[in-house]
């Protein structure tokens, strides 16, 4: 990783030219993408990565003598090592390659799920997404354990003496979303986890949306698992990562079977492979987790302050022009929050704003976000949304709300 002092100056013209994702048009209007909550773009030397090793360095890994091989297996786990740098885990062993967030929550309910017994408890927040809601359902029916709900305010945020009272000596596990994907609530997980700890629960933090807009450090976080998608991070679909602690993940058993995941094979018995390969079944997402790396890796050049604080800037502009237009409710107005707006128009229905915005180069999110017990909670269907990312720029947020006004007035 780069030291602070070899960060590059954080230039957004710059980024921007990085991503060339961002240089078309759709229908005939420069894309302005504000929907960077679903998926981020991503630059050019993550693209160079995957079309580098797909024509270049193509091999299955960690068992081939030959030299593509054995250069493939060098990349990916080099990819491991920067991942354990940026986010200070303690071990390599301690950062698990997965197919995404999703699948590090599964891996987690399934696996620590099985530690469990019948009447543990279990609490999520009610602003959870619902990959961190029904693998804990899930594994609640399975084992007859206890699944409770952290509820919030009308600001969206966890009302922290609501969670104190469900903590007790029958809470096993904490899981909570870092950042909400629907609110830009910025969550206090570290005092979430001191307060699990205390009554000698473990916790789990989503950090799906956290990963590309704060500097993550597991240790400071003080988190006994913390999940994240590469794709959410500037890198590919299908890759992901579980950081785990190792005494945890030591006494956890396997997710699946075959592949790296065993050390010897006998019809009698089998003997598992020693982490992180206990948990890497199959043949890996070896392009990703490469360009994984990569995207890690540029992220590490950044100046992560500075752009933190234009993410934000952009979001506090959006906001403030929204909130200018007669019959805006924004939803999610907590006092910690990142890059993200979601609002609803009343008598306008969601999809129709999304709808002709896109018609004038605007990508927003609508719907529900996959919170749907959190738009029950404040009683809509869905929302707008439009989360930010750095290479995101002033100059695309007044066109944005330019073309929202004429969007409005074309549907009244």
């Amino acid at each position: 990783m780069m030291t602070e002092g070899q960060k590059k100056p954080f230039n957004v013209r710059e980024i921007r030219d990085e991503f060339p994702a961002l240089r078309q048009q759709i229908y005939g209007k420069n894309l302005i993408y504000f929907d960077n909550g679903a998926t981020s773009q991503k630059p050019q030397v993550v693209l160079d990565a995957i079309g580098r090793y797909y024509s270049k360095d193509n091999a299955n890994i960690h068992r081939g003598v030959h030299h593509l091989s054995q250069k493939a297996t060098t990349e990916y786990e080099e990819s491991r090592k920067i991942i354990q740098q940026y986010i200070n885990a303690r071990k390599l062993e301690e950062v698990i390659f997965t197919k995404g967030t999703t699948d590090g929550i599964n891996l987690v309910a399934s696996s620590f799920g099985e530690l469990l017994s019948a009447g543990d408890e279990i609490i999520i927040s009610a602003m959870e997404h619902h990959s961190n809601i029904v693998p804990w359902q899930m594994l609640c029916e399975r084992k007859n354990l206890k699944l409770r709900v952290i509820p919030i305010n009308k600001k969206g945020e966890i009302i922290m003496e609501e969670y104190e009272k469900l903590l007790s000596t029958k809470t096993k596990l904490v899981a909570v979303t870092h950042i909400s994907n629907t609110l830009g609530t910025i969550n206090p997980v570290k005092e979430m986890a001191q307060k699990a700890h205390a009554v000698g629960a473990r916790i789990l933090i989503d950090g799906a949306q956290s990963i590309q807009h704060l500097p993550i450090d597991v240790l400071e976080l003080e988190c006994d698992f913390f999940v994240f998608s590469g794709h959410k991070v500037f890198g590919p679909t299908g890759i992901g990562v579980l950081y785990g602690k190792e005494d945890l993940l030591d006494r956890m058993p396997p997710y699946q079977g075959g592949g790296d995941m065993i050390a010897k094979v006998t019809f009698e018995k089998t003997t598992y492979n020693e982490l992180p390969f206990k948990f890497e079944a199959g043949t890996p997402h070896i392009a990703g987790g490469i360009c994984l790396g990569e995207a890690i890796r540029f992220l590490s050049s950044m100046d992560i302050q500075a752009a933190m604080k234009h993410e934000k800037d952009l979001a506090d502009y959006a906001q403030h022009l929204l909130d200018t237009f007669e019959g805006m409710q924004i939803i999610g107005e907590a006092k910690k929050k990142t890059s993200v707006v979601s609002f609803v128009m009343e008598g306008i229905h969601p999809f129709d704003i999304g709808t002709l915005l896109d018609k004038q180069g605007i990508a927003v999110r609508t719907g529900h976000h996959c919170t749907q017990p959190l738009m029950d909670f404040f009683n809509i269907p869905g929302t707008v949304r439009a989360s930010f990312a750095f290479y995101n720029t002033r100059q695309e947020v007044e066109y944005f709300i330019e073309a929202f006004e004429k969007s409005i007035n074309m549907l009244k």
